[in-house]
């Protein structure tokens, strides 16, 4: 079977594709309504929450504009130490917002005393941060982080990034105090691209009522009129809620602990195949990502020709991004990757190895 150790898009179990070939119905009958409200509250347990989940036709960077023009009431701190959390600052200052950096080493956490101190220097009314870097291959502190922002700024917003973790890792927003949640459908929930969703504390939703120039299609006070009603202001991606529905169900069979466990247990087995062969994690022990592996190229591998080799398997991994492009790969463990799949991939990779690099 081909499988993609990309992330994202990543692989759809064919039962899950299958939901997206049922039948069409009007998006505001009743049918409809039910299925959508029934699989926004299944999927409140991803998030660890109570609180609303509300479903977005748009990538997960829509959702990261919806926080910016709904939730920033006059400066926002951006936390950077990836590519991804460089879109958090674009997407902030495209949208007209006073925005702060705090940068760190990509590869490297942000801590939160670092957060605390930019916090005491000056007054964001939002932090927004990334929980898991796909570029890099680590994992954002964000317990710690929204406990220094609650310690430091109590009126402070949280917005966490959670587009390529939500799905393979345990996470508690309400547990943590977070305000807004975002995540997408195409990594660890495994389904295809073209929906997002975001969790949204209360404090969240009032805050949006005092911020102007909301815009009209990420509006949240129009989207939580919508919600209440089991509905979207604009026409939805049916058949993908349909998948949606579905994948809750498998997930929750699963469980999120055990599905968060055989992340983690495929994140060791890429750490330790690493080592053994020459090479090095890229992101900093104790932070580095369940869901997809950056490994650092020191055997100075053709990833390429690596790509082609696997191409003929019906397989493929990613380069590095952007400036770490041949100087890292990436392998994506999430979804439906199970550690048989990634035992045959490494099997692969190590044939690869001993023609090309012995």
């Amino acid at each position: 079977m081909a499988h993609l150790f990309v992330p994202g898009p990543v692989d759809v179990d064919p039962e899950v594709a299958q939901q997206q070939t049922r039948p069409m119905v009007a998006h505001r009958s009743k049918e409809f309504e039910e299925i959508f409200h029934r699989a926004a509250d299944k999927s409140k347990a991803l998030f660890g929450t109570q609180q609303r989940v509300f479903i977005s036709t748009s990538s997960g960077t829509g959702l990261q504009e919806a926080a910016m023009r709904n939730l920033v009431r006059e400066r926002v701190l951006v936390c950077i130490n990836g590519a991804f959390s460089k879109r958090w600052y674009e997407v902030a200052t495209t949208n007209g917002k006073t925005t702060g950096k705090l940068e760190g080493e990509w590869g490297k956490p942000i801590l939160p005393e670092h957060v605390a101190a930019a916090l005491q220097e000056v007054h964001y009314d939002t932090v927004a941060v990334v929980h898991n870097e796909t570029s890099t291959g680590l994992m954002n502190p964000v317990p710690e982080i929204a406990q220094a922002v609650r310690e430091t700024s109590p009126d402070t917003l949280i917005c966490v990034d959670t587009v390529s973790s939500l799905g393979g890792v345990v996470f508690e927003m309400d547990k943590w105090g977070l305000d807004f949640v975002l995540t997408s459908s195409q990594k660890a929930l495994a389904l295809p691209p073209g929906i997002s969703l975001a969790a949204v504390s209360e404090r969240a939703m009032e805050r949006a009522k005092e911020v102007p120039d909301r815009g009209w299609y990420f509006d949240l006070l129009r989207l939580e009129k919508h919600r209440l009603a089991n509905s979207t202001p604009a026409t939805p991606a049916v058949s993908l809620i349909y998948a949606l529905d579905y994948q809750m169900d498998r997930i929750l069979t699963e469980g999120i602990e055990a599905r968060a466990d055989r992340h983690a247990a495929m994140r060791r087995r890429v750490e330790d195949w690493a080592k053994q062969r020459g090479f090095a994690m890229f992101a900093e022990d104790g932070y580095r990502s369940n869901t997809v592996s950056c490994v650092t190229n020191l055997r100075e591998m053709d990833i390429s020709g690596l790509n082609k080799f696997l191409g003929e398997r019906e397989m493929r991994i990613s380069n590095g991004y952007g400036d770490l492009k041949n100087k890292t790969f990436r392998i994506a463990h999430m979804g439906e990757i199970h550690m048989a799949d990634l035992q045959i991939l490494l099997a692969a990779m190590d044939e690869y190895l001993a023609k090309n690099h012995s």
